[in-house]
């Protein structure tokens, strides 16, 4: 039997598929690109934390943000669906190790710029007796976009759920 909290080895994933789920090329509420190629001056930066829906929320509304999709990275399968990628991992009230909390980084200045942030909100932590951050930080594989009702979710459908909740300890901006 699989360990619901551990991913699943390359030998045990699932085989997934070659051709790439469809998402619609322009972002429901920002009017741009969803899919590359971006304007030279955007970097691209992976997040997994919690529920996807209210990531992305949360950055579409950041200034500067130019575009979010939704989806994998992080394990397998290729061109997974949600149903793939579900399993007994659990972040507040959402389950599966899709839903742990991890920078995936595409270069060194990422890397250490991530590694500099999480130091410092680190402290910020500490500081208010808080517990450790559980967040890992890798470097990226492939990125695997989410089904096209999964992008944008929170606009395309209002009323909808999302569980993400923060700390209420804000992190300070490291240089």
């Amino acid at each position: 039997m699989l360990d619901p909290q551990a991913l699943p080895s390359p030998s045990a994933a699932l085989a997934g598929r070659a051709e790439r789920l469809h998402v619609e090329a322009t972002h429901a509420v920002t009017g741009n690109p969803t899919l590359p190629p971006f304007p030279p001056e955007m970097q691209t930066a992976i997040f997994g934390m919690g529920c996807f829906w209210g990531v992305e929320r949360l950055f579409w509304e950041m200034p500067g943000v130019f575009s979010t999709q939704v989806g994998y990275a992080g394990g397998f399968t290729p061109n997974p669906t949600y149903e793939e990628v579900r399993s007994g991992m659990q972040q507040q009230e959402d389950v599966g190790t899709q839903y742990r909390s991890i920078i995936l980084t595409l270069n060194p200045q990422q890397q250490a710029a991530a590694l500099r942030s999480r130091d410092a909100y680190q402290q910020e932590l500490s500081q208010q007796h808080r517990g450790d951050i559980t967040t890992t930080i890798e470097p990226a594989g492939d990125f695997y976009y989410a089904e096209d009702h999964h992008q944008q979710y929170l606009h395309k459908v209002p009323g909808g759920y999302c569980g993400l909740k923060g700390t209420g300890v804000p992190c300070p901006v490291v240089p």
